[in-house]
């Protein structure tokens, strides 16, 4: 594991950070999921670059996806992992939305202020520079290799199912023990999935066809 080891450590310490923050000023776990929400955004925006980036792929249990050369098709996967995961964060923005804006049945609207602003502008930049060192790490690895375009499409579902199911299930939750129960919860799920997501990747080494 000592190939991963500084990756894994920068997740853990990013979702310290976040946990710290919300304790701190007294977050609800709904405001919580904002952060959650970004770091998403931010590990979609590296997928799309991961698939664009690939050198040589498989093409296995794929139909539909070979545009009849490697640019067009990594261009192909792009544009719909682009629209179908943006889309999902388009919807899952405006549930957030409406949850800190009005609150809902058994949840009370929780206002973000401009300092809360500001600490999810740090935390952003902290898993920014997080998911960079992972995907920089994992982006090398492809290139020794031939990864599946699909997989390499369908991980980052994988990867962040887990943990915002983890959130969602506790999002009725105040603050207190509840928080940072549901966000330990979570930071295991990130660092887990980001350890399967590496193992998949660093084994995924297939002979041209």
């Amino acid at each position: 594991m000592n190939d991963e080891r500084p990756s894994v450590l920068g997740i853990v310490a990013a979702n310290v950070l976040t946990i710290a923050l919300a304790w701190w000023q007294h977050w609800p776990l709904v405001t919580l999921l904002w952060p959650y929400w970004l770091q998403s955004v931010i590990i979609g925006w590296y997928s799309r670059k991961r698939i664009l980036a690939l050198g040589q792929f498989s093409l296995t249990n794929t139909d539909g996806f070979d545009k009849g050369s490697d640019e067009a098709t990594k261009r192909s996967t792009a544009r719909f992992f682009t629209l179908h995961y943006g889309a999902f964060h388009v919807v899952y923005a405006l549930f957030l939305w409406s949850l800190t804006s009005r609150g809902m049945r058994g949840i009370a609207a929780y206002p973000i202020s401009g300092l809360d602003l500001a600490f999810m502008a740090a935390i952003t930049v902290s898993f920014i520079l997080t998911h960079r060192a992972t995907y920089q790490r994992i982006m090398a690895a492809d290139q020794q290799g031939r990864p599946n375009i699909g997989g390499v499409m369908f991980l980052p579902y994988v990867r962040i199912l887990p943990m915002h199911l983890t959130i969602i299930l506790g999002v009725t939750a105040g603050h207190g023990g509840g928080v940072l129960l549901f966000a330990a919860l979570k930071t295991i799920a990130d660092v887990a999935m980001h350890w399967i997501e590496y193992r998949l990747t660093t084994r995924t080494v297939e002979s041209p066809a």
